[in-house]
């Protein structure tokens, strides 16, 4: 599924003005950025040398702004660059692997994985699944529902996490 349209192709140097609100648009349809970013994410690609009505308008929101205003503006910046949000379950899917690129790379912490919310996800990869069946559902249960110690698990984990990476399936300039 293409979830960009209208944009520079993959390759070319105007694309990466529009990678920021790419990637928010991902995080945004999988419930993972929360709105009162959106506005330091647009005044980012306005930096970055986007411009429209909207953009300008969303970077400008405070962010103490109403919720639905500054997602409506979002929504409107996309469909003024021409970028389509993503389906809710590739969207799920791309925060995964996300997840476990900031794992991967020491950026986020074991009690950030644990969630409900992955156990319950649709996943496709065996990489995704290798790493999903991995997480614990929540921070708590670490150590009661693993059966290993925490520095196996761990390591486990992180090969698990290194293997989603390298195999990316969905994602902003990613077509499938």
């Amino acid at each position: 599924m293409a979830a960009i349209k209208n944009t520079p192709e993959p390759d070319s140097p105007e694309r990466g003005v529009y990678l920021p609100l790419e990637e928010a648009a991902w995080l945004y349809q999988a419930n993972q950025v929360r709105p009162e970013d959106l506005p330091m994410t647009a005044a980012q690609a306005l930096a970055a040398g986007a411009d429209t009505p909207a953009l300008c308008e969303l970077a400008g929101l405070p962010r103490h702004a109403d919720p639905r205003d500054i997602r409506d503006t979002f929504e409107q910046v996309l469909a003024e660059l021409g970028i389509a949000l993503p389906d809710h379950r590739l969207a799920q899917r791309y925060a995964l692997r996300r997840l476990a690129m900031r794992f991967a790379a020491g950026e986020a912490g074991l009690a950030e994985l644990a969630s409900d919310e992955w156990l319950e996800m649709e996943v496709e990869a065996a990489e995704e699944q290798a790493f999903v069946a991995l997480l614990p559902p929540c921070a708590c249960c670490i150590e009661y529902t693993l059966g290993l110690d925490e520095v196996a698990w761990e390591a486990q984990l992180r090969n698990a996490a290194r293997a989603l990476v390298s195999h990316p399936t969905v994602g902003p300039g990613i077509y499938r």
